[in-house]
């Protein structure tokens, strides 16, 4: 099977539930399967190259100088460059089997109007953000042009794939599908990494640790976490590590420093993946104060690595996370609940070591294995369709 790859931002580092296509499509490639991924260009990469079997074109699009960071101009230039070059790309573009783009916006006019071109099935993945921001004023559900389109090109897809039962959910109320939703959730490989140890990291023996891995961005929600961090500083064993980049950083610096917790918060910016899983494992609790997410990739990472998690009800991680068992749900907006979720965890050692136990059990189910067949089963499922309507006269 040859697989074309429509997504904007593919990425040539792992990062978040958004970036976890790599890892699907590196493993359908260890299946046997080749995969062509058409993205967009930025900085010094390479215009066209394999990265572990998977090959990469990257088309040039105005002004985009960074991976955390999508302006207008370069999503909007993205669709015409995609289409031209995948065209113009004729020694192989009648061997492919199927699209999968990925986002329906600024990704899904492309891969659209590719399909049509090629009369190839295009199976539409989507990723939460991309139909469903409420950090954003202009969130494509508010935006009238953005909604038209989402919502065109969910009801022009051979099949939409959603990670959660939330993004499903906001499909079906912000637009109006008329047809059927698959869920395949997000996984994430099994780590492979040497421990660290907390001095390493200019972390004490008897600290405490949180940990929050994501952009830097509004949606993130990282200034309430500060806020109700600080309420908590008059111990000295509490420690934050944040990991990720993006344009909210300094404020987010100076709102620690405001708070009187700059000395307690480590900002670490982007880090590798080795990096990523040896701070998870130094940490004693995973949080997030995100205002929405798409399904929470970050939260099986944390999970892998035995934390327990607190988070807000909001989201797509509702699908995998267990109130009481993986950590908590507090309900969304609750500051003086999440406080005390967190003292909760902090004071009974016992009930952190029996979440870890149940996480580290939980986390089998997802591995990016059993993701990849079932994008493999769909992909499969669809062609077969596709090439009987072609035979039907």
């Amino acid at each position: 099977m040859q697989i074309l790859v429509i997504n904007y931002e593919y990425p040539p580092i792992g990062g978040g539930g958004g970036f976890v296509t790599r890892d699907i499509l590196e493993e359908i490639v260890n299946h046997g399967h080749q995969v062509t991924v058409v993205t967009s260009h930025f900085n010094k990469l390479a215009k066209k190259e394999e990265v572990n079997g998977v090959e990469i074109i990257r088309v040039p699009v105005f002004f985009r100088r960074e991976l955390e960071v999508a302006n207008m101009p370069s999503m909007l230039s993205y669709f015409p460059s995609s289409v031209i070059h995948t065209l113009l790309c004729t020694e192989k573009r009648l061997k492919y089997d199927v699209i999968n783009t990925h986002f329906a916006v600024p990704s899904g006019p492309a891969g659209h109007l590719i399909s049509k071109f090629l009369n190839l099935p295009n199976v539409l993945s989507i990723h939460g953000g991309d139909i469903f921001d409420p950090s954003k004023s202009l969130s494509p559900h508010k935006s009238p042009i953005v909604s038209s389109v989402v919502q065109l090109m969910l009801n022009k897809a051979d099949r939409i794939v959603a990670q959660s039962t939330d993004t499903k959910k906001n499909a079906y109320r912000y637009y109006r599908v008329h047809q059927k939703i698959e869920i395949i959730p997000l996984g994430i490989k099994k780590p492979v990494f040497k421990n660290a140890t907390r001095d390493g990291f200019g972390l004490g023996q008897n600290d405490f640790v949180f940990c929050t891995i994501g952009r830097l961005i509004k949606r993130k929600n990282l200034s309430e976490f500060i806020e109700i961090f600080a309420e908590m500083k008059d111990r000295d064993e509490l420690k934050l590590i944040i990991i990720g980049d993006g344009p909210e950083r300094t404020s987010l610096e100076y709102c620690a420093q405001q708070n009187g917790v700059s000395d307690k918060v480590y900002f670490l910016g982007n880090v590798s993946d080795l990096t990523k899983f040896q701070l998870l494992d130094i940490s004693d609790v995973y949080v997030s104060t995100a205002l929405h997410e798409g399904f929470g990739l970050v939260f099986l990472e944390a999970m892998e690595c035995g934390l327990p998690v607190i988070c807000y009800d909001r989201g797509g991680q509702n699908d995998f996370l267990i109130n009481g068992k993986t950590g908590f749900l507090a309900e969304f907006g609750n500051k003086k609940l999440f406080v005390d979720r967190i003292l909760d965890i902090y004071s009974n050692k016992k009930l952190r070591d029996n979440i870890s136990r149940f996480n580290k059990k939980l986390i089998n189910d997802y591995y990016i294995s059993s993701c990849a067949q079932k994008y493999l089963s769909l992909f499969k499922t669809v062609i077969r369709e596709h090439r009987h309507i072609n035979r039907t006269p």
